[in-house]
């Protein structure tokens, strides 16, 4: 079923709907999940992550009621490009951690509690993928278990890149233990399906990146201590798909990284 700007909105959690963007790929899975952010009889939403720069999808955002806010989770391509027609088309002011992903409103700040389309929406910065990553955390959401937006800090489906030197390690983990507070709310991903417990999502994807840890550790023990991450990778991710090997080579070197300044030793 679609509109005729594009396609429906699909229901994510009483106070979320989303509309994916025709973006898919190896990074992106199915594509970019824009979310609409609204309580029920609000004339007003919220965008969360307008996407790629495709005017079909961005007509199928800016036609949901009233825009009146457009927030952006971090800083890549297929998160941010179309944040500037969507102004352009909606008039509502662009909001990310980034003054430079700005358009018309000031940077969000850690712990900042926005108050739009009904919903209180509360900024935690968490970064790790990108030192911009930040999610938006709705706790009256679910029937107060909460639902928190996490952007492609976690992802609904596989795990996600760091993108070092700008994301690293160390600040991921303490990402994830900072999700991991949030407890049974609902996960709201960039790309891939919802997810059920950000507290679970956190401690599984903690429980991957430890696992890595350990085969770093072993191949550095094979190849030498100053082997280089495409060594690294070689060894520790030999059966990736080359359409992500570059990506698992800059997870590796930020695993190296976090090993060599004292992130658990090598």
């Amino acid at each position: 079923m679609t509109h005729a700007s594009g396609p429906a909105p699909q229901r994510t959690s009483p106070l979320t709907q989303s509309i994916l963007a025709p973006n898919p790929g190896p990074m992106s899975l199915d594509g970019t999940n824009s979310y609409l952010v609204r309580r029920p009889g609000s004339p007003d939403v919220v965008v969360v992550d307008p996407g790629p720069s495709d005017e079909g999808h961005l007509q199928a955002l800016a036609g949901q009621r009233r825009v009146v806010l457009i927030l952006v989770t971090h800083r890549h391509a297929d998160h941010t490009e179309g944040s500037r027609r969507l102004q352009e088309l909606t008039g509502a002011p662009v909001r990310a951690a980034l003054p430079e992903h700005c358009h018309g409103g000031p940077p969000v700040r850690d712990n900042e509690v926005i108050l739009a389309a009904g919903v209180d929406i509360t900024v935690l910065a968490t970064p790790g993928h990108t030192s911009d990553s930040v999610c938006f955390h709705l706790p009256a959401d679910q029937a107060g278990t909460g639902s928190v937006l996490t952007g492609d800090t976690i992802l609904g489906r596989g795990t996600t890149m760091l993108d070092f030197p700008d994301g690293t390690l160390g600040d991921y983990l303490a990402s994830l233990d900072r999700l991991a507070e949030l407890g049974p709310a609902t996960v709201l991903p960039a790309h891939g399906p919802v997810l059920p417990s950000v507290a679970a999502a956190a401690a599984a994807y903690r429980e991957h990146r430890q696992g890595r840890l350990v085969q770093v550790r072993a191949a550095l023990q094979r190849l030498g201590r100053d082997a280089t991450a495409g060594a690294v990778a070689d060894a520790v991710y030999a059966d990736v798909d080359r359409s992500v090997r570059r990506a698992a080579e800059l997870s590796v070197a930020a695993q190296l990284h976090y090993l060599r300044e004292g992130g658990g030793g090598q």
